[in-house]
């Protein structure tokens, strides 16, 4: 490491602790040659995500893109802080998953996540990801939806 203020390469490492809520080190230097204290992180690199599209295509993974499509189904329906939440999670558990994910299992992340909190934007994004072609389609799917979601409570 190059001191930030004599450039030398010579350095001891003072104190060395965990940094940003765990994801990097927070390590204390003295610069060697001039004495003069700075402070360094070390976090692991980040490796990015990408797609295979069913082309055989791959892309690197954007989040504005997923954003933009759930933001489309849930227009008036789920508000912008639930979509981001939501959009942070699919992201989340798709890393988990390795660093190159099929587009279906993108597709199929927010069809679960859409189905768990409102109907309605389930069904506007099945309709464009399974590429509905007629009436026939949604009321398959509708008759699908209802036999997995509970009954509503008449008050």
């Amino acid at each position: 490491m190059r001191c930030p203020y004599c450039r030398a390469n010579d350095d001891k490492v003072v104190d060395s602790r965990p940094g940003e809520e765990g994801a990097a080190i927070r390590r204390r230097r003295e610069c060697l040659a001039c004495g003069r204290r700075y402070t360094t992180f070390e976090r692991p690199e980040d490796l990015p995500l990408v797609v295979r599209k069913r082309s055989g295509a791959v892309e690197t993974f954007d989040r504005r893109k997923l954003l933009s499509g759930i933001e489309r189904a849930a227009t008036g329906r789920i508000d912008d802080a639930a979509v981001a939440a939501m959009a942070a999670e699919i992201e989340e558990d798709l890393r988990a998953g390795g660093v190159e994910v099929p587009s279906d299992q993108v597709g199929v992340a927010v069809l679960e996540h859409l189905k768990a909190l409102d109907d309605v934007a389930y069904l506007r994004f099945a309709s464009v990801y399974k590429g509905f072609e007629g009436i026939e389609d949604f009321q398959r799917e509708v008759v699908e939806l209802s036999k997995t979601t509970a009954p509503k409570r008449r008050r």
